[in-house]
């Protein structure tokens, strides 16, 4: 080889090895960050959203209740286990959605609130809870999730509708549970409906609006809704969102659980 091609290949490998660090730097590069979760709706969606998720490395936060789903069963029972584990296997956080998914109705009288069960046994039914029959439907989602997985969800929760009050709200911290609600913005409207609420459009506003450090909330799948969130809002919000410089993170917020 002559010293002219020899230079040729060397300028040309520099080049190239720049341009790739370039790619590299820019790729793995971002200044803000937001938080997916997703609450476990009827799970029609649910391994669409864990397909996305995992193709562009993604971490989310999934609040979990026993809901009816879409093939009949229910989100925590058995015949959701290997999809849990898998879920626990790629990194994810979860958090309780109340077992039950109980509704925050009003405060009662002394220490107590009034609460509707969706699913389970009381179903329908307006119910007196205390603390203590409060907290335990909050930790029967973990001691079923670690039946299920063998690991135990992180000390969060979110109520259903994101109906609270401040005693209900300190109930569950006393219970060693942080409630976490979502930003304004983050609410990604796959409950809505669909004539009125295109996905175009979702798309568009979420795209937009989000914000560096928001939590955002859609479901696993919504009764509700013709026209399916995912994967036509969620791939590509998330594509949207890492070229504006967003990292994704999970919660409780610790500032290295990052996924870029």
């Amino acid at each position: 080889m002559s010293n002219r091609s020899l230079l040729a290949l060397i300028l040309f490998s520099l080049l190239s090895f720049s341009a790739l660090a370039q790619t590299n730097t820019t790729a793995g590069s971002c200044n803000k960050t937001v938080y997916l979760t997703f609450d476990t709706g009827n799970m029609s969606v649910a391994e669409t959203v864990a397909e996305i998720l995992k193709r562009h490395n993604v971490k989310a936060t999934f609040f979990l209740a026993n809901e009816k789903t879409f093939r009949g069963d229910y989100a925590l029972g058995d015949s959701w286990k290997s999809f849990w584990q898998t879920m626990v296997q790629e990194g994810h956080h979860f958090g309780s959605h109340t077992y039950d998914h109980d509704y925050f109705v009003k405060d009662g009288p002394r220490n107590e609130v009034f609460i509707k069960p969706q699913f389970g046994p009381e179903a329908g039914k307006t119910m007196l809870m205390s603390e203590a029959s409060f907290c335990k439907d909050i930790r029967e989602v973990n001691q079923r999730f670690v039946e299920l997985t063998g690991e135990p969800i992180q000390k969060i929760w979110r109520a259903p509708g994101g109906k609270t009050s401040p005693r209900l709200i300190s109930m569950g911290n006393l219970c060693g549970y942080q409630h976490i609600a979502w930003a304004p913005a983050g609410f990604l409207g796959d409950e809505l409906n669909s004539d009125r609420y295109p996905n175009a459009m979702l798309l568009e506003k979420a795209s937009q609006g989000i914000k560096d450090g928001d939590i955002t909330m859609a479901h696993l799948g919504i009764w509700s809704r013709k026209d399916p969130w995912a994967p036509a809002v969620l791939e590509a919000l998330i594509v949207n969102l890492k070229k504006r410089g967003f990292c994704f993170a999970t919660l409780p917020k610790t500032g290295s659980n990052q996924s870029k």
